[in-house]
């Protein structure tokens, strides 16, 4: 249907997906990452300016796009870093904890908080811990 605007929401950047969407040439596409759209609002308004011809983007996208990697850890504390940095030497968090002198509530709080900004979704077939050692180690 010629005119009708795409809006694709998906949980990754793909590449290839996205030069797909944007090779039909129409007017009125987006490409959003689910984890970052926190509102109906925020969806309306995204949706509003597709309807109006207009291209909606991910900063991401954009980054993937032109062949640059963003720093998935640009959004962590320096505790949220030194805490994964323990992490990625295997340390279990009662020892994080006693290197830091910090109690283990406090570590379980910052491991948490390390998963919702690295987008590591609790969905029991992945291993977030090692995601974000991943993360922390390909940045």
């Amino acid at each position: 249907m010629p005119g009708t605007g795409i809006l694709l929401l998906s949980q990754y950047v793909e590449v290839a997906y996205a030069r797909e969407l944007f090779s039909a040439g129409s007017d009125g596409v987006g490409y959003l990452l689910k984890d970052r759209v926190t509102s109906l609002d925020e969806l309306g308004a995204a949706l509003a300016r597709i309807r109006e011809g207009a291209t909606v983007l991910d900063p991401d996208v954009v980054a993937a796009l032109l062949g640059r990697r963003s720093d998935p850890l640009v959004a962590l504390t320096p505790r949220e870093r030194e805490v994964l940095a323990l992490m990625a030497e295997g340390r279990t968090n009662s020892a994080i904890a006693a290197e830091l002198f910090i109690g283990t509530g406090a570590v379980e709080k910052n491991v948490t908080a390390i998963f919702q900004k690295l987008g590591l979704d609790d969905s029991g077939s992945d291993h977030r811990r090692v995601l974000a050692v991943l993360a922390f180690l390909q940045s």
